[in-house]
């Protein structure tokens, strides 16, 4: 039963890709190296990594599948120059007046072993002038945690030149007691980490673009996300990505 949401999101985006429209889709190969792999606040890996995806998108539907590639063994407990995690997103794009929405679906696969997992989400965002913008997402485990990850984020987005742009974020995450207990081994439910995040783009050609990027996460609640779970505070790295 569970199948029966990525099975019809997918089928809904065979069919917009297969339509003559489909001449329209966006196609986006983008690769990270960053110094860490930190997902939520939590570290997967504390040393390289290179993670590469691509994303389609088209007629708002959106398909992406993105992978980690483990350079460093995290003090041997990883296996380097394996991917270690392949994740697939299926959305849906839209707008509700001045505020952009999306709904999808992301299944979790570990190669190098470990339960894949499957969640469904809810993002909404608006520019709300200056340069700011707010955004709230809502993540639901359906799988192996059934319980919710949230959040809450502003931005500040400002073009220092036609070609380099500046991003500056803050987010805090809401969790749940499962969720907190099955990845952080959290005793409670409640406000689980905060990120604050720099970043740097800039436009090598129309199509082709660079990137690099400061983070700063910590947790919010010792009950809730211990400290004594958090292995990784300062993370960043440098990013490329080619549109066709």
């Amino acid at each position: 039963m569970k199948k029966v949401v990525p099975m019809a999101a997918l089928t809904a985006l065979v069919s917009a890709w297969c339509s003559p429209q489909a001449i329209a889709a966006d196609v986006t190969a983008a690769a990270d190296i960053n110094s860490a792999y930190v997902w939520r606040g939590l570290t997967f890996n504390d040393g390289i990594v290179v993670q590469p995806s691509i994303d389609i998108a088209a007629n708002g539907f959106g398909l992406n599948v993105w992978g980690n590639l483990d350079i460093d063994d995290y003090d041997d407990t990883l296996d380097s120059g394996e991917f270690s995690e392949v994740d697939i997103t299926a959305s849906y794009a839209f707008n509700l007046g001045p505020v952009a929405a999306s709904v999808g679906y992301i299944e979790y696969m570990f190669p190098a072993g470990g339960a894949s997992t499957s969640e469904i989400f809810v993002t909404t965002g608006m520019d709300i002038g200056a340069g700011f913008s707010a955004g709230l997402e809502l993540y639901y485990d359906i799988d192996q945690v059934d319980d919710v990850y949230a959040t809450a984020s502003i931005g500040y987005a400002l073009d220092l030149n036609e070609k380099l742009g500046l991003e500056l974020g803050g987010l805090i995450s809401y969790a749940g007691e499962d969720f907190a207990a099955a990845y952080a081994g959290g005793v409670d439910g409640g406000f689980f980490n905060y990120v604050l995040s720099a970043s740097l783009s800039y436009a090598i050609t129309d199509a082709l673009s660079a990137g690099a990027s400061l983070n700063y996460t910590d947790s919010m609640d010792s009950d809730v996300f211990p400290d004594t779970a958090v292995d990784t505070n300062v993370y960043g790295g440098i990013s490329i990505a080619y549109t066709f």
